[in-house]
């Protein structure tokens, strides 16, 4: 049976003026957010690698780059991607577009079935479970997007008309860096390049995730995004050119704490799954 909270949609919770967020979105004094902008954290400095550079396998630098990023961080920025910036943008509004559109729309393609059931595909909040669970301040679409012909095109928006045009494009170019970091980090542990890639396979799954974070009357209070750890191969995270609010827990070998990448680069990091 689902639980009642999950239908309550965090955008429309905010447009209703509250004062403070309820309580199901309000953390625990000690589980709530530190290391924001203007911290001593932010003065971190976060790895960035070319991934063009990559591609050369006798690049012994860049290789290093990557290896020390892998060996603290978990993640680097990324340059040299090629994926247009046209691209970028294109699918960064038409994500935008779709959060702004009225609820009956949104509601389409829910992440519940028709009898009610969560699904993880489609539109909504993540999974409620219990009454005591902490709720994310966030509303999400996700969708999986390889192999295509495993695509549920009817939880993929239709408004605006562009969406699954950008998603489909966007999908195939961030794949192909994907693979190129993976040869890069097979080559890093003395693999043949085609290691990583043969463990995920041909058919390897793919999924796409939306976040939208409505503005807080309280955003100390809460987590848009509870800490957690992927456990996909490879992730690529791209962020709001405009909002920051993205944060990382550092390694002890790049000084520990949790720290805000403030930048509008595509992200990467990895683990093992």
């Amino acid at each position: 049976m689902v639980h009642q909270a999950q239908g309550q949609l965090v955008q429309e919770l905010a447009a209703g003026g509250l004062p403070a967020p309820p309580t199901r979105y309000v953390l625990r004094e000690k589980d709530r957010p530190t290391g924001g902008v203007g911290s001593a954290a932010t003065k971190l400095d976060f790895p960035i690698v070319d991934v063009r550079r990559l591609a050369d396998s006798g690049d012994a630098d860049e290789a290093a780059k990557l290896r020390a990023a892998l060996d603290t961080w978990g993640l680097f920025a990324v340059t040299g991607h090629g994926i247009p910036e046209a691209l970028l943008d294109g699918i960064r509004e038409a994500s935008r577009e779709f959060f702004h559109l009225p609820s009956s729309e949104k509601l389409k393609h829910a992440n519940q079935t028709d009898d009610g059931e969560f699904q993880l595909e489609g539109y909504g909040i993540d999974r409620v479970d219990t009454d005591e669970q902490i709720l994310d301040w966030c509303d999400r679409l996700y969708l999986q997007v390889q192999p295509e012909e495993t695509r549920q095109l009817k939880l993929w928006p239709d408004h605006p008309p562009s969406f699954a045009k950008l998603l489909h494009e966007y999908t195939l170019a961030s794949d192909q860096v994907a693979k190129l970091v993976l040869r890069a980090m097979a080559r890093l542990l003395g693999f043949d390049d085609g290691f990583f890639l043969a463990q995920v396979g041909e058919r390897g799954e793919t999924h796409a995730r939306f976040n939208y974070y409505p503005s807080c009357p309280r955003a100390d209070l809460v987590h848009g995004l509870k800490p957690h750890t992927d456990n996909s191969v490879v992730t690529t995270l791209l962020l709001d050119r405009d909002v920051a609010g993205l944060q990382v827990l550092c390694g002890d070998g790049a000084g520990g704490g949790w720290t805000c990448p403030c930048s509008a680069r595509t992200w990467w990091w990895s683990s093992a799954t």
